[in-house]
């Protein structure tokens, strides 16, 4: 029986190397990128090419892989948000992961540039969060309202500018659009997030929020693995 060979179109040089640039880590099994405000993570309605897509054409053109290229999406970011990313090169690595994500064994930080300080400057928000589909927003509620799902997040003001705060977030459930919904929840919308409540939009069109770190156990070698994505807000630092 013959196998199909898939034929991936090869991506221009100065994409390639973007690509290249932006891997945090890499091995036979998990690949960590810093994703850019924009991308989205994997196929939607859009149309536009997913990251998991343009990873695979980097991986058939660079490694001369003349077969299929396997990129699986254990989690997502959502497309105006920056930071670490992580997709898994082949199934045994996205089951494992998969269930690392659902048990809540992933560890991720991010940082957000708002538009007031958390008062106080440290503490953990927990709330109720109600998804409305059409909108594609979420609500927050201090009481548990029919179809709720609890969220909650610890939070430590790091640094204070003229006109915006940066604030570090850690995850401790994965609720539809938690952080932005949380912090404009307690008064301290995300920088560029009209959803929630900014005044106004960044340039780029995204938002001030970026996934900073995240830490797992290796799904084969039973490692610890970190992982640090710069930040990259060039059009916004200027105005801190």
């Amino acid at each position: 029986m013959t196998r199909a060979v898939m034929i991936y179109e090869e991506l221009p040089l100065e994409t390639y190397e973007d690509i290249a640039s932006r891997i945090l880590y890499e091995d036979n099994h998990v690949l960590v990128i810093n994703k850019k405000v924009g991308e989205i993570v994997q196929g939607d309605k859009t149309g536009d090419e997913a990251l998991s897509e343009t990873l695979k054409r980097f991986i058939a053109q660079r490694d001369g892989k003349p077969g299929h290229v396997f990129m699986g999406v254990p989690h997502r970011l959502d497309r105006p948000v920056s930071g670490v990313a992580l997709f898994a090169k082949t199934s045994k690595c996205l089951e494992r992961m998969n269930e690392a994500f659902r048990d809540g064994s992933v560890h991720k930080t991010y940082w957000a540039l708002t538009c007031a300080a958390p008062k106080p400057a440290e503490g953990e928000l927990k709330h109720w969060l109600v998804r409305n589909e059409k909108q594609n927003k979420s609500y927050a509620s201090l009481q548990e309202k029919p179809g709720s799902k609890e969220a909650r997040l610890r939070y430590k003001l790091l640094k204070s500018f003229d006109r915006y705060h940066l604030v570090e977030v850690e995850l401790l459930t994965g609720r539809h659009h938690q952080i932005r919904c949380q912090l404009s929840a307690i008064g301290c919308c995300i920088k560029g997030d009209l959803k929630y409540g900014a005044p106004r939009s960044n340039k780029d069109g995204g938002i001030c929020l970026h996934a900073r770190s995240i830490s797992f156990t290796h799904p084969t070698r039973k490692e610890e693995i970190s992982v640090t994505a710069p930040v990259s807000w060039p059009p916004f630092i200027e105005e801190l």
